[in-house]
């Protein structure tokens, strides 16, 4: 028997992977035999699971630590397989290689551009980043794909 809700297999009269009730089966057949839940367990609340995240919590996750999260979220198993979670991992990636490029361009400017206008970039910039960063985590959370100009087509590419 599987179960009409997610498809697992199923033993008894709940299923083991997302607790829904299922028909028992006939009489005589060998899951008959535990088709009651077991002793303690409510019929109504699914069993807790062993871990895994959703597609848009991963998402969300790959932007938490810059490079480092985008990385292990392509080293995971079960993520690095999700084209969504891949896609959020290497837009994270390349987002953090394009700040520290950046960061090196305008260190090096500095050195030819009055202080007062290389001040007020300093000033600003790390409000912008701020605001970017938080913006990839609230689109992945809300499960979208939303690509920033040039780094999102290089991160599609890549997932």
């Amino acid at each position: 028997m599987f179960c009409p809700n997610c498809g697992a297999n199923v033993q008894g009269r709940f299923c083991t992977k997302c607790g829904t009730a299922v028909d028992a089966p006939p009489a005589g057949t060998a899951g008959a035999a535990n088709s009651a839940p077991p002793p303690g367990a409510h019929p109504y609340t699914a069993p807790a699971t062993t871990g895994g995240l959703t597609e848009n919590v991963a998402g969300a996750l790959c932007y938490a630590l810059g490079i480092i999260t985008g990385i292990l979220f392509l080293v995971l198993a079960p993520y690095n397989q999700n084209k969504f979670v891949r896609f959020h991992a290497f837009q994270s990636i390349f987002f953090q290689a394009a700040w520290i490029v950046l960061w090196i361009a305008l260190t090096t400017l500095s050195f030819i551009v009055p202080w007062f206008v290389m001040g007020l970039i300093w000033t600003l910039l790390p409000f912008v980043a701020l605001g970017f960063w938080l913006l990839l985590i609230f689109k992945a959370y809300q499960n979208e794909r939303f690509k920033l100009p040039i780094i999102g087509d290089l991160a599609e590419k890549q997932a």
